[in-house]
């Protein structure tokens, strides 16, 4: 992943950067309904493509506080075959706004769905469902990155790519013990 900079997202975001308030509310118990009427969508949209369709981010974890955005992971077999499932995303109302190497992300012309697009097997898939997991069942890291966001969202951000870079530290810090609750877990049959 390349670090972000203002060269980096210029190269790598459809539209330009945008300067946004980094809004962090409580835990949404609609956030869930709400994803399974987009999964239907993308379902339906990409049925031929698409792998998997998961619910990922922090709109993902009962009880963690998130910005108001369902982040959606969803794995197509090459995601550099854009003709594959681009414009049938484009047409049920996504909107490309990333183009990097082995990332694309749509979003709704609301600003409240992120569309992350994978290839199968990309690292960042495991570490997505990793975090996610394990912040469903450890309430200390769920209280940490919490907190990280909070602290972080009084600060003015010139791209919200800068606020998730941010975060970076520790979300390293929460995908350590992620990864190894998940190891143990493939140990003990769990």
């Amino acid at each position: 992943m390349n670090p972000v900079s203002d060269e980096h997202l210029d190269s790598v975001l459809i539209g330009g950067r945008e300067e946004r308030p980094i809004v962090i509310m409580e835990y949404d118990a609609d956030w869930p309904s709400r994803f399974d009427a987009l999964a239907l969508t993308l379902k339906v949209a990409i049925a031929d493509v698409a792998l998997s369709v998961e619910h990922i981010g922090s709109t993902s974890v009962p009880g963690l506080a998130a910005k108001p955005i369902i982040d959606i992971l969803v794995t197509v077999e090459d995601v550099a075959n854009e003709d594959s499932y681009l414009g049938k995303l484009e047409a049920a109302g996504f909107v490309l706004r990333v183009r990097e190497a082995g990332h694309r992300m749509m979003r709704t012309p609301q600003k409240d769905v992120h569309v992350h697009v994978f290839s199968a097997g990309s690292p960042e898939i495991s570490n997505y469902l990793d975090i996610r997991d394990w912040l469903r069942v450890d309430d200390k890291d769920r209280s940490l990155y919490a907190m990280t966001k909070r602290n972080l969202a009084q600060q003015r951000w010139a791209d919200m790519n800068y606020y998730a870079e941010a975060k970076t530290a520790v979300i390293s810090e929460i995908l350590a013990r992620a990864r190894l609750w998940r190891e143990g877990r493939k140990v003990t049959g769990n």
